[in-house]
């Protein structure tokens, strides 16, 4: 295993001059020795780049990659000691499982004693072990990716194993008993592993640090946790979450808080210099107030959505549409009915020019 240093940029065009010139911005990242990673983000922002770019498939157009402090900026992934395991499963066909999961241990030369024993080991945390003699030809696509899975993990000595988005083709039912396959394995061999997904549920519960990025940038690096409560910029709130975060138009003026047209007071202890905010505020922490109660906000009702475990409420204040998400027990409002909400409290953020206001 290895601790990966980035300090890079890169281009896909000579001579980049602005912003969208770049497929990744300036960044500064470090990967710890042994940890597990994310990279979210919707489809173009970034992320395969930069696993390509740690992996060796693709050098830098500037900066550098740095494992254990040496400089790898131009080495190959065979040079870097990398697994990566891709979208759509890489076997060969005509091998067994065992056969598949032991090739890249005989390329390296390890004793057949060793081969059988570590291939029996990957093989039994990906229950596959009743499975080790047949052909890959005849299975699923679901196993055949954990065959790729196992691939990229069997090698003991790899500095990072390198995942891009590879449950795509698994079956909906059968990708949260890979994740917590893949979590459980990563517990156990300690192996620095870096998964790419747009699937926020997949990035949460699969690594201890989520990188979210945005038009080649990294804007947050964090736990769920902080990612959900405090996002540090407002594609953060509105990427984490379902729904995101809520924002509303705010201006502060001395103790007076004006959202979309009406006049809160600031909420004790909270100062901001006057100007034009953003408010954001998590559909689980805006409440139902009484009519015309101190510090609430008037809305109108337009949706009611009974998901079962919760009631989404959709409600406009002015022209902005705020979502509410009520327990299933609660008065539940109609559309077309006024309704009083709290949006103010210790979860509330604000934002200026999109980043968080501490």
């Amino acid at each position: 295993m290895a601790r990966i240093d980035l300090d890079l940029a890169h281009a896909y065009k000579a001579n980049p001059v602005e912003d969208a010139d770049y497929a990744l911005l300036p960044l500064k990242m470090t990967f710890d020795d042994g940890g597990a990673y994310a990279l979210l983000g919707p489809s173009g922002c970034g992320k395969t780049t930069m696993l390509n770019v740690i992996s060796g498939l693709l050098a830098p157009s500037q900066g550098s990659v740095k494992f254990d402090g040496r400089d790898m900026t131009h080495a190959s992934p065979q040079e870097r000691n990398i697994a990566q395991v891709f979208q759509f499963p890489v076997i060969y066909d005509t091998m067994t499982v065992a056969e598949n999961l032991a090739f890249p241990l005989r390329n390296r030369k390890m004793p057949e004693d060793q081969i059988k024993k570590r291939v029996g080991q990957i093989a039994e945390m990906l229950e596959m072990s009743g499975q080790l003699n047949q052909r890959a030809a005849g299975l699923s696509a679901d196993a055949k990716q954990k065959i790729s899975l196992g691939r990229g993990l069997v090698r003991p000595d790899v500095s990072a194993v390198l995942f891009d988005e590879p449950l795509t083709v698994i079956d909906p039912h059968l990708k949260w008993q890979l994740r917590r396959k893949l979590k459980q394995i990563h517990h156990e061999l300690k192996l620095t592993l870096i998964y790419v997904t747009h699937d926020q549920i997949e990035a949460l519960t699969f690594a201890e640090q989520v990188i979210v990025m945005t038009r080649g940038r990294a804007v947050q690096v964090g736990g769920a946790d902080a990612l959900f409560e405090r996002p540090q910029h407002t594609f953060v709130g509105h990427f984490i979450g379902s729904p995101g975060m809520n924002f509303l138009p705010a201006r502060v003026a001395g103790e007076s808080l004006e959202i979309a047209g009406q006049t809160l007071a600031m909420p004790s202890g909270r100062e901001l210099p006057d100007g034009d905010y953003k408010l954001g505020v998590r559909p689980e922490y805006v409440t139902l107030s009484a009519a015309g109660a101190g510090g609430a906000l008037s809305a109108t009702v337009t949706r009611a959505q009974d998901i079962g475990t919760h009631v989404m409420l959709t409600a406009m204040i002015g022209d902005v549409a705020l979502k509410v998400r009520l327990h299933p027990d609660a008065a539940q409002p109609k559309p077309g009915d006024t309704v009083w909400l709290h949006v103010l409290g210790t979860h509330t953020c604000f934002y200026k020019n999109e980043e968080l206001v501490a």
